[in-house]
C-alpha cells in the first residue's frame, strides 16, 4: 500500500487506533500524525518530571521500578500491590486492586500515564496505565537517549501516539519519498535551515537536544511563512478590491468639525488623520488598525474620517460593542457637531447631516424611523451595536465602517457590516489595548497599523496603587477615605466588581482577557464581589451619605442610559459598575477608580478601566483591591500594573501572562489553526523575518506558481475553517 501526507490513519493504523486519534486528538492523517510533535522529552534517570508533579495533574512519567509489594486488603477481599517508582530525582506511588503484572519488578523501567493522586502526604497513581520498556523495547529505540512524550489523551496514550509514528516512520522507507519539502530550496539555504523530512525525523527520533532544537526552528519556519503567506495574500486582495474615492471636500463637513473641536488635535492625531485622509481619497478600500493608548483621541480621528466620508457623498457606520458606548457616541458626536448633525430638523443646518442612533433596544417607532434614515441616506453618520448586522439595515452608499474596540468582534461580524455597502466601503478598526509587534504581525496582519502613543495635553494623570485587602485591611479603610476626599473636592469616582449579583444565572460580566488562575483552584476561592453586594455595603458604610448608584449590562437601557447620563451630569457621586464602564465611557470629572478583586481581570483590562479617569485637568487615583497575597504571581503580576501607565508595555506583561491561545484564538493550541510550535512571545524575529519573505514571494512574477507545495499548504489554511481564528483575538 502506498502511503502518502493524506493516507487516512485508518488505513495506516486500523480502525480503532485511528478512530480514538480522531475524536481525541483531531488527527485524521499521515500529516496530522508527523505534525502531532512531542511535548517534552524523557531520559532514563535523568528528568526530574517526578519531583514537579502537581496533585490533580494528568502526566506521563518515565520511571524505574524502585520496590514492588503486595499485601492482603484489611477490610475487603483481594489484594493490594503498592511499587514505588523513581525517576532520579524523586519518587512516587502506584497503587494496583486485585492486579499483579508479572514484569513489574525492581529495576524495571516503564512509562506510566494517570491523573496523580495523594493519600497520607504521598503522590501516587491509582491503576495507572503503563508500557514497560525492559524487555519489550530493547531495540534501537530503547537504546536512544531521549524518549519522546507526546501530547496524549485519557484513551490515547502517549506510547500508543509513539508507537504509531515509529510504524509510519518504518514504514516509508527513506522519510523523503513521503514528505515532499514545500519550502523552497533557497529559503531554505538562507537560513540555514534543515529539509522537512530531516526536521520531522529529528523531532521524532532524536538522539540529542541538539536535534531537537535544529528540528524545531525548521518547523516553526514552516508555520510563520504560511501564516504570512496567508495575511499577505488577504492584503494583496483587498488592494484589489474594487472601491470608491471619497476625496476631502473644502468648506465641507470636516472642517466644520474642525472648527468646532475644544481642543487642538495632538500631532500625532494630524499624522494619522492625514494617513487616512490619503488612503480614503484612493478607489482601493482603506483596512487599517487604528491603536493608541487609552485617552488618546481614537475616537475624534475617527469622525474626522467620517466627515471626510460624509462630505464626499457616502454614510458611516460606527459599530460599538455595547449600547452604553453607543449612546455616548451618538451624544458626543451630536453635541460636537450641533446644527450640523441635525440636518432635515427644525434647528439643524441644511449643510450639515444626520446623526442617527440604532440599537437592539429602540422602541418600534423609532427603529423604522432609524432604518429610514440609513435607507434614505439623510443619516451620514450612523452609529450602533450588534443591531446594525441585522436583516433589513439597508444603506444609501456605505462608505466607511468603523468598527470600535475590535477586540470584541469577530471576522464575520466585520464583514457582515462590510457587506452592506453596495462596493466595498473603507474599513477602519479600532483598539485601546496596544498591541505587540507579533500579535500585529500575526492576528491583524491583513491590516495596515497605525498607531497613537501621545496624549492630549492637559491631562491630569493617574497613580496607581494595589491595595493587599487580606493582608492589610487598614489600606481598604484608608481607600475610601481617599475617595471620599476626592469626593469632597467636588470629583466623582467608579467602584467596578467582577459580577452583578442577586440576578438569576448571574456571572462574571464581561471578563474576558483574565488570564487562567495562578493562586490557586478557583473551587478555594470565595465567589467573586458582586455591584449590587458591594453597593449596598458602601451605602451603609463607608461612603454613607455620598450619591450612589449602580450600572451593569443587564438593566434596561433607559436605565442604563439615564444612570449615565445621571453620573456625567454630577448628579451621581460613585458609579459602582461592571465592566460594561470599560471602554469608551467618558466623564472628565472622575478622579478615582477602585477596582474590586482586581486580581480577577486581566492586565488589559484593568489598564482600560484606569483609562476612565483622569480624563480632564484634575490628577487620577487607580486602586486595585485584591485578596491575593503580594508574593504570588497574581500580586506580582497586579504590582507590575500599576507600577506603569505605558499601554505597550502592559501589552508585552499580557502577553506573557495569558495563555497563547487566548491571543491567536481559541483554536490556536490545537490542530486546527496550523500553530504548534510558534510562539509570539519567543519567536519575534522569526516571524518578522518570514513576513519579508513571504511578501517577495509573493511580489515575484509566477508568484507561489513555481511552488506547488507552499501554495498547497497556504490553501489548506486560507479556504478551511482553521483561519478563522487569525481575526479573532
Amino acid at each position: 500500500m502506498a502511503v502518502t501526507m493524506q493516507t487516512p490513519l485508518a488505513r495506516v493504523l486500523g480502525p480503532k487506533t485511528a478512530t480514538g486519534m480522531s475524536e481525541q486528538l483531531g488527527l485524521e492523517t499521515v500529516r496530522d500524525l508527523l505534525r502531532h510533535y512531542p511535548r517534552r522529552y524523557a531520559s532514563r534517570g535523568e528528568q526530574s518530571d517526578l519531583a514537579d508533579v502537581q496533585v490533580g495533574d494528568r502526566v506521563t512519567v518515565l520511571a524505574q521500578v524502585r520496590s514492588v509489594t503486595t499485601r492482603p486488603m484489611k477490610n475487603r477481599r483481594g489484594s493490594l500491590t503498592e511499587v514505588v517508582v523513581g525517576d532520579g530525582s524523586g519518587r512516587m506511588k502506584l497503587v494496583f486492586f486485585n492486579h499483579r503484572h508479572a514484569q513489574l519488578k525492581p529495576n524495571a523501567w516503564g512509562m506510566f500515564a494517570g491523573t496523580v493522586g495523594e493519600w497520607r502526604g504521598e503522590k501516587q497513581f491509582a491503576h495507572p496505565d503503563m508500557h514497560l520498556l525492559d524487555g519489550e523495547d530493547d531495540d534501537t529505540d530503547w537504546a536512544r537517549a531521549l524518549v519522546p512524550i507526546y501530547p496524549a489523551s485519557k484513551d490515547v496514550s502517549s506510547w500508543v501516539i509513539q508507537k504509531s509514528v515509529k510504524l509510519l516512520l518504518g514504514a516509508s522507507g527513506e522519510l523523503g519519498d513521503l514528505v515532499v519539502d514545500p519550502l523552497p530550496e533557497e529559503i531554505r539555504s538562507r537560513h540555514a535551515l534543515l529539509s522537512l523530512p530531516a526536521a520531522l525525523l529529528d523531532i521524532h527520533r532524536p538522539t540529542s537536544m541538539d536535534d531537537v532544537e535544529r528540528a524545531v526552528s525548521r518547523l516553526k519556519w514552516d508555520e510563520a511563512l504560511v501564516l504570512q503567506l496567508t495575511l499577505a495574500a488577504r492584503r494583496r486582495a483587498a488592494a484589489l478590491e474594487p472601491g470608491i474615492a471619497r476625496p476631502r471636500r473644502a468648506g465641507g463637513l470636516l472642517d466644520a468639525v474642525d472648527a468646532a473641536l475644544p481642543f487642538a488635535l495632538t500631532e500625532g492625531q494630524r499624522e494619522v488623520g492625514e494617513e487616512l485622509a490619503a488612503e480614503l481619497d484612493r478607489d482601493q478600500p482603506m483596512h487599517r488598525l487604528l491603536q493608541g493608548e487609552v485617552g488618546s483621541g481614537k475616537t475624534v480621528v475617527a469622525l474626522r474620517a467620517m466627515a471626510q466620508v460624509v462630505d464626499a457623498g457616502g454614510q458611516a457606520a460606527l459599530l460599538a460593542p455595547t449600547e452604553v458606548l453607543a449612546a455616548q457616541h451618538a451624544r458626543g458626536i451630536r453635541q460636537l457637531l450641533g446644527p450640523l448633525g441635525r440636518a432635515g430638523e427644525l434647528d439643524g443646518d441644511a449643510a450639515g447631516t444626520r446623526v442617527t442612533l440604532l440599537t437592539g433596544s429602540l422602541k418600534a417607532a423609532a427603529k423604522r424611523s432609524a432604518l429610514a434614515e440609513v435607507a434614505d441616506g439623510s443619516a451620514g453618520i450612523v452609529i450602533g451595536t450588534h443591531a446594525l448586522l441585522q436583516e433589513g439595515v439597508e444603506f444609501a452608499d456605505l462608505g466607511l465602517v468603523v468598527v470600535d474596540e475590535q477586540h470584541r468582534f469577530g471576522v464575520e461580524q466585520r464583514d457582515a457590516l462590510r457587506a452592506k455597502g453596495t462596493r466595498p466601503p473603507h474599513v477602519l478598526v479600532m483598539t485601546a489595548t496596544p498591541i505587540p509587534r507579533t500579535v500585529a504581525m500575526t492576528v491583524y496582519g491583513d491590516l495596515e497599523i497605525s498607531t497613537l502613543r501621545q496624549l492630549p495635553s492637559g491631562r491630569g494623570g493617574v497613580s496607581s496603587s494595589v491595595v493587599p485587602a487580606a493582608e492589610k485591611p487598614g489600606w481598604v479603610d484608608r481607600a475610601w477615605e481617599r475617595l471620599r476626599e476626592e469626593v469632597a473636592a467636588g470629583r466623582q469616582a467608579y467602584v467596578v466588581c467582577p459580577r452583578i449579583g442577586d440576578v438569576p444565572g448571574d456571572e462574571p460580566e464581561d471578563a474576558d482577557g483574565a488570564p487562567p488562575e495562578d493562586d490557586g483552584p478557583r473551587s478555594d476561592r470565595r465567589p467573586p464581589l458582586a455591584v449590587l453586594d458591594v453597593a449596598e455595603l458602601l451605602r451603609s458604610g463607608p461612603l454613607a451619605g455620598l450619591r450612589l448608584d449602580v450600572l451593569h449590562g443587564r438593566m434596561t437601557p433607559d436605565e442604563k442610559d439615564e444612570a449615565m447620563r445621571s453620573f456625567a451630569a454630577g448628579e451621581t457621586q460613585v458609579l459602582v459598575a461592571t465592566t460594561v464602564v470599560e471602554v469608551g465611557v467618558d466623564v472628565p470629572n472622575a478622579t478615582v477608580m477602585v477596582v474590586m478583586d482586581a486580581d480577577r481581570f486581566g492586565v488589559s483590562q484593568l489598564h482600560q478601566l484606569r483609562g476612565r479617569v483622569a480624563r480632564g485637568k484634575h490628577a487620577g487615583l487607580c486602586l486595585l483591591v485584591t485578596d491575593a497575597p503580594t508574593s504570588s504571581p497574581t500580586g506580582t503580576r497586579l504590582a507590575a500594573v500599576a507600577a506603569t501607565s505605558d499601554g505597550f508595555e502592559l501589552a508585552r506583561l499580557d502577553l506573557e501572562t495569558r495563555r497563547e491561545g487566548d491571543v491567536l484564538g481559541a483554536a490556536q493550541s490545537g490542530t486546527r489553526s496550523g500553530i504548534r510550535l510558534l510562539s509570539l512571545l519567543e519567536d519575534e524575529e522569526l516571524i518578522a523575518t518570514a513576513r519579508t519573505e513571504a511578501s517577495a514571494l509573493l511580489a515575484a512574477e509566477r508568484g507561489l506558481a513555481d511552488h506547488p507545495g507552499l501554495a498547497a499548504e497556504v490553501a489548506a489554511l486560507a479556504t478551511d475553517e482553521r483561519a478563522d481564528w487569525l481575526e479573532k483575538a
